[in-house]
């Protein structure tokens, strides 16, 4: 009698990329992501390399400085994101707390001797060769943070008390070393994170306009800890820079050069690298008022173009949010979505003279390697939270018999 074997398939465990498989709305929207991150990051590495060309040259630097510089931060930030893609959220939950004191231990360093003080902010750190800024690191430590403790509570989220505790005074220690060194502007962005953050988490609306009260004064009263930033306050709200002539060279300089430049752009700009304001007219022109380079070159039109593409990525991160059953996903979807229109508004409205000059940067375009890789970091967060819910998505396979 001849016997028949059948022969059994051993389950294919496949390993899921960083995009979903299949065509389903999970794939769409994680495309998206990637798309408008890798664009908005080629936009910064182009418009860093021209706004400090000039610069570079005049101190007998290496004219091609800027790109060089900015497109290794771009590089070692795309390779972090998505090393931390592939790490399980349970892992980044686990170690949220360490990742917590170390954000903590760089803050202090900063009133060390390898801290330094640079526009008035003492926010900078120095390890050997490497300069950081530990305050935008610990934008990335507190979303990854916030989002542990609030998945943690998600049962206790309806008392006041498990929300803010120990959210509240973390946080508030962190502002407030951040105030004691003078950046108000990564405090007012801190805070929009923490709050995104609580509401994707369905804090109650009560809870949260009592939180948001607290926070107000809190940041009322950090701010009047530091005289400098009062004066620039007052100076705001007491000098109009289009009329007071006399005040073009003092206060006013960096705000109405960012004007002329803007004004300059027109609807199609000048073009790449036709700027005039970069010719040492306008300060910090590859940094915090780098739109306003970045609107003299490319124009009305490449401006408007940009700030779509925040308004588009903040659109997509809200929709993985709805994409996803895991509240410390959610937590971080919609804490970034926050973080970074936060950032985009308060630096735009800096340079169109609707605030007083914060020191903000533009999201994934100002020049800064922390600033960056901060931000690319997050990015891989979320898209380990997007990884994680195309896996339960993705449908068991079957086992086939030969």
């Amino acid at each position: 009698m001849r016997q028949q074997r059948v022969v059994l398939d051993e389950p294919r465990v496949t390993r899921p990329g960083i995009v979903p498989a299949g065509s389903g709305r999970l794939r769409t929207l994680t495309i998206a992501l990637l798309t408008i991150v890798l664009l908005l990051v080629a936009v910064g590495v182009l418009m860093v390399q021209s706004a400090s060309q000039v610069a570079a040259i005049s101190s007998g630097r290496n004219p091609l400085g800027g790109v060089l510089r900015q497109g290794a931060y771009a590089a070692i930030g795309i390779g972090l994101m998505l090393a931390i893609s592939r790490v399980p959220t349970a892992a980044l939950r686990r170690y949220s707390w360490l990742l917590l004191a170390i954000g903590f231990f760089l803050q202090i360093l900063v009133y060390t001797p390898l801290g330094y003080e640079a526009g008035g902010n003492r926010n900078w750190l120095r390890l050997g060769p490497i300069s950081m800024q530990p305050a935008e690191f610990m934008k990335f430590v507190l979303l990854v943070w916030v989002s542990a403790v609030l998945a943690a509570k998600r049962r206790l989220l309806g008392e006041w008390v498990h929300v803010a505790i120990p959210i509240l005074p973390v946080v508030a220690a962190s502002m407030l070393i951040n105030i004691l060194g003078g950046d108000l502007g990564t405090l007012l962005v801190l805070a929009a994170l923490v709050f995104g953050c609580l509401y994707f988490s369905r804090v109650r609306l009560r809870i949260l306009a009592g939180i948001a009260a607290v926070a107000a004064i809190g940041i009322a009263a950090m701010t009047l800890m530091k005289p400098n930033r009062v004066v620039r306050i007052m100076h705001f709200f007491e000098v109009d820079c289009l009329r007071d002539a006399e005040h073009a060279y003092a206060g006013c300089w960096q705000t109405l050069n960012g004007f002329w430049a803007l004004a300059q752009g027109g609807l199609f700009g000048t073009g790449v690298g036709g700027s005039t304001a970069k010719w040492h007219w306008l300060p910090e022109a590859e940094n915090d008022f780098v739109f306003a380079i970045l609107g003299e070159e490319l124009g009305f039109v490449g401006a408007a173009t940009v700030i779509a593409l925040f308004v588009a990525l903040a659109a997509v991160l809200l929709a993985l949010g709805t994409c996803t059953d895991s509240p410390f996903a959610r937590a971080v979807f919609g804490g970034l979505a926050v973080w970074v229109s936060a950032q985009m508004i308060v630096n735009i409205a800096v340079v169109l003279g609707f605030v007083p000059v914060l020191g903000v940067p533009l999201p994934f375009i100002s020049a800064g390697g922390t600033s960056l890789l901060s931000l690319l970091l997050a990015v891989g967060v979320a898209l380990s939270c997007v990884r994680e819910a195309g896996m339960h998505a993705a449908p068991a396979q079957g086992v086939r018999a030969k």
